[in-house]
């Protein structure tokens, strides 16, 4: 991983999970989309966002697979989108909203990896950058499951 890591600001907050890591995807987040804008599929923000985190020198891996089980038997499987740093998952979502489906889904990934922060980035066509921001959503898993 780079220098950018190292940002000129000081995280005063002990409750936040990878702050400096957080903040550099983010930046690479809101980056692919000021570029690109809206209304392209899902998998070209995709695209560009991995480029934004390799050009960031950023470890990760697109499209992990994580396995379904029960009582210890596999049963199925799911990809989520980024594993950056083995450390925090990243889903990339077109739309107004966030479905509670994907709250449950991410949580799983959480639980599944034994995970602790999972940022999930909403994008819709009509005025993305705001409403991006107001979309991110950070997932500890304890919020869910307590």
């Amino acid at each position: 991983m780079n220098s950018e890591l190292n940002t000129q600001y000081a995280v005063r907050r002990k409750d936040l999970l990878h702050p400096e890591l957080s903040f550099v995807i983010n930046g690479v987040l809101f980056d692919v989309f000021k570029t690109l804008g809206g209304g392209h599929p899902e998998k070209y923000y995709q695209k560009a966002v991995a480029a934004g985190l390799r050009a960031r020198g950023l470890d990760f891996v697109e499209q992990y697979y994580v396995p379904v089980t029960y009582s210890g038997q596999h049963i199925g499987k799911c990809y989520l989108d980024f594993l950056i740093a083995h450390k925090i998952v990243l889903e990339l979502k077109r739309g107004r909203y966030l479905p509670i489906n994907v709250v449950n889904q991410t949580s799983q990934y959480l639980k599944s990896l034994k995970l602790q922060l999972a940022i999930v980035a909403l994008n819709y066509e009509t005025n993305l950058l705001r409403s991006f921001a107001y979309s991110l959503a950070w997932f500890r898993d304890e919020t869910f499951h307590r």
